[in-house]
């Protein structure tokens, strides 16, 4: 016997969609998520999420590429390979600019995709909604909200009845 995964409808348009993500948000639905076949605007705000920690994980990577690029050529001037050139001082800021530079650009590039990925859980081969009968068109001209049974508020005739009265058509019950 399978389980649900929860319910799927789908809206006329973005505007549908946008204002259905805030009806179902205000009704105190948590696991819900939206998908369409190009961003809208002001979504994440409609579904009630919280910012991004990607910010912070693209600075941390910065920061860290900084670091260790003006470490690493300090150590060697130094330390590790120290020559003197004509009198030039060991440790010379201005030559450390290009290595610094790139490395900061470097390491936070790589922490910004490698964060994006395990923020969203990529690569994710299969995913329940793709059970839906409907949802093949969410590349080209559908617009969907999807309603995990997982949530606390989730019951599938008060769902179904709930998506219907904000505006939903095609509701159909997702298996796992």
């Amino acid at each position: 016997m399978s389980t649900s995964y929860g319910m799927i409808a789908e809206f006329d348009g973005p505007g549908s969609l946008f204002h259905a993500a805030e009806k179902i948000r205000d009704a105190g639905y948590v696991s819900f998520d939206t998908y369409t076949p190009f961003p809208i605007h002001g979504m994440d705000r409609a579904m009630g999420q919280k910012a991004s920690h990607l910010p912070w994980l693209s600075l941390i990577g910065g920061l860290l590429g900084f670091t260790i690029g003006l470490a690493l050529q300090t150590w060697i001037s130094l330390d590790g390979y120290a020559l003197i050139f004509s009198g030039k001082p060991l440790f010379s800021a201005p030559a450390f600019v290009p290595v610094t530079f790139e490395l900061t650009i470097l390491f936070t590039a790589f922490f910004t995709v490698f964060g994006m990925f395990g923020i969203n859980k990529l690569p994710a081969w299969y995913h329940s909604i793709f059970n839906a009968s409907r949802f093949g068109s969410v590349s080209s001209h559908g617009f969907f909200v999807s309603i995990e049974s997982a949530d606390a508020k989730y019951d599938s005739k008060e769902t179904r009845a709930f998506l219907k009265s904000i505006g939903g058509s095609h509701i159909e019950e997702v298996e796992e």
